[in-house]
């Protein structure tokens, strides 16, 4: 049972960084979006979305197609001695791919939300384009875009089919909570099975209880 413990502290790590990083691109992204008046917009958020409708084992093999050795960004990568496939790194890129829609979706929706008045009367203050979104919009979008960070974090905490298919499972090393999960049941060993189970199952509820706080649940709906 001691043993259990190593997939959680890894998926945790792994869930951390893919949250952090989609919210850097998310956020970045979402508020491009919403801003952002053309006729291709609904066809860049469809392609963006494309993670949430997508089966997670295809996500991977195309992860593989572009980090493998042979890949386009994993043969340069190679050249300066940079795997990530087999790695706890090649993890977070797939978590991170994986959660990115949630994200997207929440932090759009907050963007949109905010009311443009507000906006313009900073602007009318002298204030700069950059003052305006880290002073005005990005408080007033800060509750959707933690709600879906939220979301993402346990999204990447569960993640299995591109983890699998990108990280492996070497125990200790790449083997993630989902990936430990099924390496217990395969092995027959139930005791672990059901403590990784229960870990995950709580951790998620906690999660959307938190974000179900932070956002009304006909927003998160929307959102997704």
């Amino acid at each position: 049972m001691q043993q259990a413990w190593i997939p959680l502290l890894l998926s945790l790590k792994v869930a951390g960084w893919a949250t952090a990083l989609n919210l850097v691109f998310g956020v970045a992204a979402a508020f491009g979006l919403s801003r952002w008046r053309s006729g291709a917009r609904d066809v860049i958020d469809s392609l963006l979305m494309l993670p949430l409708v997508m089966p997670p084992t295809v996500l991977g093999y195309y992860l593989l197609v572009l980090l493998g050795r042979r890949g386009v960004i994993g043969g340069w990568l190679d050249r300066f001695d940079i795997q990530l496939v087999f790695t706890w790194q090649g993890a977070v890129i797939a978590s991170t791919v994986v959660a990115f829609p949630l994200v997207l979706k929440s932090a759009r929706a907050a963007f949109e939300a905010v009311d443009p008045q507000l906006e313009r009367a900073a602007r009318t203050l002298g204030v700069s384009e950059t003052a305006v979104f880290f002073r005005v919009t990005l408080p007033l979008a800060a509750r959707g875009i933690l709600a879906g960070g939220l979301l993402a974090f346990a999204r990447a905490l569960g993640e299995f089919g591109a983890t699998l298919m990108i990280a492996g499972n070497l125990p200790g090393r790449t083997q993630t909570l989902s990936v430990a999960v099924y390496s217990a049941v395969q092995a027959g060993d139930d005791s672990t099975a059901n403590f990784l189970v229960l870990v995950t199952s709580v951790t998620c509820v906690v999660i959307l209880l938190l974000a179900g706080r932070l956002v009304p649940q006909h927003t998160l709906l929307k959102s997704s």
